[in-house]
């Protein structure tokens, strides 16, 4: 599988597994379980990350990232949308710097980019 395009065949296999029974799949059970379910699982990928980036060794922390990546790319499945959106957004940043990001919303936001 190239890596190039990993996301786009993830969304692809994630879009599949929500008509899956939830028995017999993990991300079907997550979507079952709607978007409390989803978002409890983010939390706790968050927090492996944070978890992991304290520790030296990088092979962790990219494990729990790949984790994290993957429950938010269930989320946006679920609510019909895919990696393409986020890649997009990204892509409309791309060169801004984050204090004129900010600016541009329109609107008091505090978190750090």
């Amino acid at each position: 599988m190239s890596n190039s395009d990993i996301l786009a065949q993830l969304d692809t296999a994630l879009a599949k597994r929500r008509n899956a029974d939830p028995a017999s799949s993990y991300t079907a059970s997550l979507y079952a379980g709607g978007t409390a379910a989803i978002t409890a699982k983010i939390t706790e990928e968050a927090a492996e990350v944070v978890e992991a980036a304290a520790e030296a060794d990088d092979a962790h922390l990219v494990h729990e990232v790949a984790d994290l990546w993957f429950h938010t790319m269930v989320l946006l499945q679920a609510r019909g949308l895919d990696a393409g959106a986020v890649q997009t957004e990204l892509a409309r940043r791309f060169g801004v710097s984050g204090i004129e990001e900010k600016a541009g919303r329109g609107r008091a936001d505090t978190s750090a980019n």
